[in-house]
């Protein structure tokens, strides 16, 4: 993994309880939970970034008639 830093969070009891039995059912550290936990966010917002990029250039693209790549291909060899 690298070199660690570490950290000191607070966590509410249900979620603290919640994390430590992930950690024993998982057979992992409770670091290791929190940190699959982070990642799985990180992924996730991402992902709704993508999406959100993706559904803005292609609005744009609605917006300018390139419905299919062809339209685009014509425009492209247009100029």
């Amino acid at each position: 993994m690298g070199e660690a830093v570490k950290k000191t969070i607070s966590l509410p009891p249900e979620l603290a309880e919640d994390a430590e039995r992930i950690a024993r059912e998982e057979g992992k550290s409770l670091s290791a939970v929190i940190q699959d936990a982070l990642r799985a966010a990180r992924r996730q917002r991402l992902r709704g970034e993508w999406k959100a990029a993706q559904g803005y250039w292609s609005a744009r693209a609605t917006a300018k008639g390139f419905l299919k790549e062809d339209d685009l291909d014509r425009f492209l060899r247009r100029r």
